[in-house]
């Protein structure tokens, strides 16, 4: 199934609308205000493509599209859009506020006890999340953007006061949420002669290096990056002693959480105060790969061209986006030297991965390591060497996740799609029963990776893999689709690709949904950018060209003297196509062939038609 983002997010627009509008007003329905993070997923499903695409921008209503009114009619006419998104915005920063007025960034129901016959306290219920940060910033950004442009369009007195009110709510928000990823962030130190640090040295290792040799090795590599940790990274983080001490090795990323003992977060400028309510932490310093890929992908956003150019960040928030964009840098550095640790086989080759604390191996975590890998080839801009082999690890990931090959008798890969993969939430008991998360987004996971990697590669083939496999990816996670009921279209029912799975419960997945959306976008930006430039192409195109405006020049010549207004307005067409074919060769060099065969062929026809006239035919 081909992909056209276009389409395919107006049609989940659409879905969206008639789930989520009445009467022109936005209805949060049962399961609404139960988790920021379900909330905020659900508004991103607008917000980000509406801020992200120029073509579905909602905050200028005289240039909204009509195909995007269409499918967002259930929310009113063009002016009354974005007025009750200001409207739902503020509605969630209402929501999702703690009793003391700071704003809550609370799992909610997305927080399962790992015993289903205890109940998840309500203090669980409670705790902030990364994923919650994360999608916050993600939210805030585009909101401060949308703000921006829409107070400009809007002389209603009471939208305008709205804007102002949502405005301050959603800095505020977006200041307390990059503390939560600052807070949340952590380096776990631990000897290599531990139960953690053996299992890191296999995986380093690959049984063919012994742990002496992988040590060695592992002190050369990381002697640069663990003096980056010990000696800037300061804010919200207590850095164990034992880091500059060569003979211990360590991770680094995020927890689920704010991390237990994390140190408050302080203005700069020696004033000594707290920014906002910053809540003690609970959670385990032990770095996650789901947490620490989600944090990175918010964090990526801080430092986007738009958010740049709008100005969107305070000089408070351009201090937290610093200290935040450090820890970006580093995260992304040690998984992708980690994942590629041996030139021979890369351990991130051998599926599936596991985790050295937890103790816990799949497929999903094969993906998370992949993800942080593509976040570094993408910052290197790294060459097809190093792309190639990501491509086949993606391939033998969607092969395995049974996305391009069919599900077995009691196949253990069912679980990655239903119910999930579970991760268990360390520190979380200290105020409850053990919780767990559940993630079900491999497949989304996978196709956003795919297409970013597709962005990336400079050479035919590689790219065509990489198509080939988002397309088949992306077939599989249209067909999960709800066909009836709440959430019609929307998503995620994995019975209707696999008949093993149990049928849906519960409320329908904005997880999947959001992150679908987003891989419209991704997969907008790709098909905006030019096509890959073959050499060969080029030369062939050049070729062309030189034959064509060669003959073109020939044939002005030979018809300088006919004063045949069709035969000038004919050499004047020939003309124009020549000149848009030399402007496009270095950039679209198959266009330009086409447009130089498409020039000799009118060439030769004048060029017959010439010869039959004079007889010479």
């Amino acid at each position: 199934m081909q992909i056209k983002p276009r389409v395919h997010l107006l049609e989940i627009w659409q879905a969206i609308a008639r789930h989520s509008f009445d009467g022109g007003r936005w209805i949060w329905g049962e399961w609404g205000g139960l988790s920021s993070v379900a909330d905020a997923e659900r508004l991103l499903c607008l917000m980000y493509p509406a801020t992200e695409i120029p073509e579905f921008r909602l905050d200028e209503p005289d240039t909204t599209q009509k195909d995007v009114q269409r499918a967002l009619r259930a929310a009113g006419g063009r002016t009354e859009i974005p007025a009750v998104l200001v409207a739902a915005l503020t509605e969630f920063m209402r929501r999702h506020t703690a009793p003391d007025g700071s704003p809550s960034f609370a799992g909610g129901y997305y927080f399962t006890s790992q015993d289903p016959q205890a109940e998840v306290a309500a203090e669980q219920r409670d705790l902030g999340v990364v994923d919650s940060f994360s999608m916050s910033v993600t939210l805030c950004l585009a909101t401060l953007g949308f703000l921006d442009k829409y107070a400009d369009t809007t002389v209603r007195s009471d939208v305008r006061t709205g804007i102002d009110e949502l405005r301050k709510a959603t800095s505020e928000r977006l200041t307390a949420a990059m503390v939560g990823l600052l807070r949340s962030f952590t380096v776990n130190v631990f000897d290599a002669d531990t139960t953690q640090g053996r299992r890191l040295c296999r995986t380093l290792g690959q049984r063919r290096l012994s742990e002496r040799a992988v040590l060695q090795q592992f002190q050369s590599r990381f002697r640069a990056l663990r003096a980056t940790i010990a000696n800037r990274i300061t804010l919200g983080i207590d850095v164990a002693d034992g880091l500059m001490d060569e003979s211990m090795m360590f991770e680094c990323g995020w927890a689920w959480g704010v991390v237990k003992d994390a140190p408050p977060v302080r203005q700069t400028g020696g004033t000594g105060e707290h920014i906002g309510s910053q809540a003690d932490g609970v959670a385990d310093p032990v770095p996650y790969l789901y947490f620490t890929v989600v944090a990175l992908d918010g964090i990526q956003d801080l430092s986007s061209d738009r958010t740049l150019t709008l100005g969107l960040l305070n000089e408070e928030q351009q201090m937290l986006a610093e200290a935040l964009r450090l820890r970006w840098t580093v995260s992304q550095q040690y998984w992708s030297e980690i994942a590629r640790f041996s030139t021979e086989r890369w351990p991130l080759e051998d599926i599936p991965w596991r985790t050295t604390f937890q103790r816990l191996e799949s497929e999903y975590f094969s993906l998370s390591v992949t993800s942080l890998v593509v976040h570094d080839l993408v910052r290197r801009r790294a060459g097809d060497e190093e792309l190639v082999r990501a491509v086949a690890v993606m391939e033998r990931l969607a092969e395995r996740g049974r996305i391009t090959s069919p599900l077995t008798r009691d196949d253990p890969s069912l679980e990655l799609h239903s119910p999930g993969v579970t991760m268990p939430l360390q520190g979380s008991e200290r105020l409850g029963p053990p919780l767990h998360w559940t993630v079900t987004d491999f497949s989304a996971q996978l196709l956003k990776r795919t297409v970013q990697l597709a962005a990336l590669s400079r050479t035919t083939g590689t790219q065509d893999r990489l198509l080939k496999l988002a397309e088949d990816t992306f077939d599989h996670l249209w067909q999960r689709r709800i066909e009836d009921g709440e959430g019609i279209d929307l998503w995620d029912d994995a019975n209707a690709v696999y008949s093993a799975a149990p049928k849906r419960e519960g409320p329908l997945s904005w997880s999947i949904t959001e992150r679908l959306t987003e891989c419209m976008v991704v997969a907008h930006n790709f098909y905006a950018r030019e096509p890959i430039r073959s050499p060969e192409l080029a030369a062939f195109a050049t070729a062309l060209l030189s034959e064509a405006a060669h003959r073109f020049g020939k044939e002005q010549m030979q018809s300088a003297a006919v004063a045949d207004s069709d035969l000038v307005k004919a050499l004047r067409t020939i003309e124009i196509r020549l000149r848009r074919a030399d402007e496009l060769v270095n950039r679209q060099p198959g266009t330009a062939s086409a447009l130089a065969l498409a020039v000799l062929g009118e060439l030769d026809t004048l060029a017959l038609a010439r010869g039959a006239a004079s007889g010479e035919v």
